[in-house]
Parts: C-alpha cells; sequence; structure tokens
C-alpha cells in the first residue's frame, strides 16, 4: 500500500524532498544535499516519475550515502550524469564525470536485463541518504565516529518513512560487506526493519581492487537479486 501517494515515484520524490538533516557535524564536515539544487531535483523527477509511475513494490537496496560524482549530483542513487543520459535516457547538462560505482552498477544493470526491467523490480536508495564532505572529499557516515553516533536517528527516521510509504518485500541488500553491512545488521537486529540482508561487495571496492574481475562480480550480483 502507497500511504496517501498514488506512486511510487510520488512517495519517493515526497521522501527526498522533506529530508531535514538535523543532527551535529563534525569540524570541517558539511552535508550534501543534492534535493535542494534545482537542476538536481529536475533529473530526480524525471528518473522517478519515469521508471516508478506505478504502485507495485520493489526490493530495496542500500548503499552507504551519495558521493560527489553521483547522487551527490544527479539526486539519482548511484547514478553519474553519463549513466543518466546514455542508460537512462535522461539528457542533461551536467559535467561528464565519471564515476566509478556507476559504472560498475549500470554494467551489472545491463547483466540482469537493463534499466526497465531492473527499475521494475529494485529501489536503490542509501543508509544515510545525504553525503558528506570534508576536504572537498567525499565521507562515509562511518569513517567518523562522532558523525556514526549523531546521524543514528536521522538513518533510523529515514528506513522507517521510506517504509511507510514505499512498499517492498522482507530482503533487502546492503552495497558493502564491511563498515555499512556491519552498521545495518546491528541497528536491524535492534529495530526490525527486515527479515533479512544480504551484503554485497561494494562497487567502488570492486572497480577499485578487482577490475580485472568485474565480469566475475557482475554474476554475483545478478545471481544474488535474482535469487
Amino acid at each position: 500500500m502507497l500511504t496517501g501517494f498514488d506512486t511510487q515515484a510520488a512517495a519517493i520524490l515526497h521522501f527526498y524532498r522533506q529530508l531535514q538533516p538535523r543532527f551535529a557535524l563534525g569540524e570541517g564536515i558539511s552535508v550534501m544535499n543534492p534535493y535542494k539544487d534545482s537542476v538536481a531535483w529536475d533529473l530526480a523527477s524525471r528518473f522517478y516519475e519515469k521508471f516508478y509511475g506505478d504502485s507495485q513494490p520493489r526490493t530495496y537496496i542500500f548503499g552507504i550515502n551519495p558521493g560527489r560524482h553521483g547522487g551527490g549530483v544527479t539526486g539519482v542513487p548511484f547514478t553519474d550524469p553519463i549513466r543518466l543520459a546514455e542508460k537512462c535516457g535522461i539528457p542533461n547538462d551536467l559535467k561528464r564525470q565519471a564515476e566509478l560505482s556507476s559504472q560498475f552498477v549500470y554494467e551489472m544493470i545491463e547483466g540482469y536485463g537493463g534499466v526497465e526491467t531492473f527499475y521494475g523490480h529494485y529501489y536503490i536508495t542509501a543508509l544515510s541518504p545525504l553525503g558528506y564532505v570534508r576536504d572537498g572529499k567525499n565521507l562515509n557516515y562511518y569513517d567518523d565516529k562522532e558523525l556514526m553516533r549523531d546521524v543514528e536517528p536521522f538513518v533510523l527516521a529515514c528506513i522507517r518513512r521510506q517504509l511507510e510509504t514505499i512498499p517492498t518485500r522482507e530482503t533487502c541488500y546492503c552495497l558493502g560487506e564491511g563498515e555499512n553491512y556491519k552498521y545495518f545488521k546491528r541497528i536491524n537486529e535492534k529495530h526490525g526493519f527486515f527479515k533479512t540482508i544480504i551484503p554485497l561487495p561494494h562497487p567502488r571496492w570492486i572497480m577499485q581492487y578487482r577490475r580485472k574481475k568485474v565480469k566475475d562480480y557482475i554474476e554475483i550480483y545478478v545471481k544474488n537479486i535474482k535469487n
């Protein structure tokens, strides 16, 4: 059931529009909220209206938090401006800067059956839907212990809000088998969001450290999520 919304797109966009980071930030850390940017908001709106204009449930896939060259500029998780235009059919005037995780995710999506099929079954989000920057570089929420502590109420609220309006199933996927999965597993055991969390190697780790085996990892992904 989509509580108060006719489509998944409407529910997702409402969720992103309402994001309010009310937590402390350590020295030198800033929040990256693409949904406050008119260009990113327009692109995200076009993306979700194109691929989520129905009321069918999706299986959730949780990343860490948006990066500066992917979801941080397009408003679409793991989607850089190049993939948004060439794979999703949404032209844009953003700088054509490739993002490693986005490259892998869209190769995997092709292996799954293409964007229409994939996004018809899955909804990619993040434990923290907002990103973080320190000294001009991406910062994962778990890289700073104080940030990880302070962001937890926000993370929990975001999961709850999405589950209230965006239908899903008892199983979800976690991108990252290390800190992201460890953290997600801990809060899930306490709050019972999902019956099962299946961890997968993070796309950026694959592209940085296992690039010669990308095809093998695509097979691992497709096999896991199809099952």
